[in-house]
């Protein structure tokens, strides 16, 4: 399958960061293996409403309400991991987020005793912080692996399987690796001030108190370290999403909810604010993958283990007509010139400090010493 989909990075549009809206994705809970197929799907079908999220009213506490099943999602993890050999191919993403989350870690010049990975899946994390660092200047010398600077690295998730599915392969011999399974990651179970560095990869989308669990992060951090994440956002899918609700409403005369909520990137700097990190940086990544298909799409987000785990969804196949129409609609819509299709997933990397007696503080407001007006009026 590693030799079907094609990595793309596509820079983000100015105006998408003026955009003050709450955008929503699909992730598939089950597909079947061809067009012809009737194995089961987890397509969700009926007129089944999705409760919206809105990160603007939602207290710093307990959720008013749970929009995820986690023991769904548990269950969706130790199934894609009971095949590993489909699994670990259809890791292209998780490896490509985490590989650009650890080198935002190179601008850092810091050792880190005791590093956190929340949600480390298959520790896509581990894996990149073991690998060299090309400086993107040929005349410059590879910088040693980041897992040099790093004395402990506690991988932290909820699925065994997932968690323990690659402890044989040789990246682990290259950097002190403690593997903890959690009850669920929306609980951090760790002392306050107890690491020099959190990391999290593409597992903060799923979590239900998302302001409740930064934190809890931000609490276990020591002062002045760092948290670094990356989570998906926006217009993730909005290809499939666009195309299911089309060929849905022509066959079945309605829309299902096949959608997840997700913050936008201006919502996430709200959040990280009110968890009380400093000197917030707030980016995003569009990765665009080509597959040949819809089909080999959904297949491959079931093998992420990226299942729809909506509380309270309508169990049950989605008619074959619908996937049939879903394909050509797709294509029509937004298929390229080779007879491949797109996929978007728009990655919302986020960086904050706990606070610390010596950071950089911002001055007062109104003691700078020359008007930026002055400034542009001269050029």
């Amino acid at each position: 399958m590693q030799d079907k989909v094609i990595l793309r990075l596509l820079p983000l549009p100015q105006t998408s960061f003026a955009k003050r809206q709450f955008l929503v994705f699909f992730f598939m809970s089950a597909v079947p293996t061809a067009p012809t197929s009737r194995a089961a799907s987890g397509l969700l079908r009926g007129p089944t409403a999705v409760p919206r999220r809105s990160y603007a009213f939602t207290s710093a506490g307990a959720p008013t309400f749970q929009v995820f099943n986690r023991r769904t999602k548990w269950l969706q993890k130790e199934r894609a991991a009971s095949d590993p050999e489909a699994s670990r191919q259809a890791d292209y993403l998780k490896d490509e987020v985490a590989m650009r989350l650890c080198e935002r870690l190179l601008d850092i010049k810091r050792s880190f005793p005791r590093v956190l990975d929340l949600g480390a899946n298959s520790c896509n994390i581990a894996r990149a912080l073991t690998r060299e660092n090309p400086d993107p200047d040929p005349a410059k010398p590879i910088s040693p692996p980041l897992a040099t600077r790093i004395q402990e690295l506690v991988a932290a998730e909820s699925s065994h399987a997932l968690l323990h599915r690659d402890a044989d392969l040789p990246f682990n011999s290259d950097i002190n690796i403690t593997r903890q399974v959690l009850v669920d990651e929306e609980h951090v179970p760790y002392d306050p001030a107890s690491f020099d560095l959190v990391l999290s990869s593409l597992s903060l989308h799923w979590i239900n108190d998302l302001p409740g669990v930064l934190t809890q992060i931000n609490n276990v951090l020591k002062p002045d370290s760092p948290f670094i994440g990356a989570m998906l956002g926006g217009d993730s899918l909005f290809e499939l999403r666009t195309s299911l609700q089309l060929a849905e409403q022509e066959r079945r005369g309605g829309i299902s909810p096949h959608v997840s909520p997700l913050a936008d990137v201006r919502d996430v700097g709200g959040l990280m604010q009110r968890a009380g990190f400093k000197m917030l940086t707030v980016d995003v990544d569009d990765i665009i993958v080509d597959y040949p298909d819809t089909f080999a799409l959904m297949q491959d987000l079931q093998a992420m283990g990226e299942g729809n785990a909506i509380l309270g969804r309508e169990m049950g196949a989605i008619r074959r007509e619908v996937l049939l129409a879903n394909e050509g609609i797709y294509r029509e819509l937004h298929g390229n010139e080779d007879g491949s299709i797109p996929a978007t997933f728009r990655v919302i990397y986020m960086i904050g400090w706990h606070e610390g007696g010596d950071q950089p503080q911002p001055l007062p407001r109104g003691s700078g010493d020359v008007n930026l007006k002055d400034i542009l009026e001269s050029n």
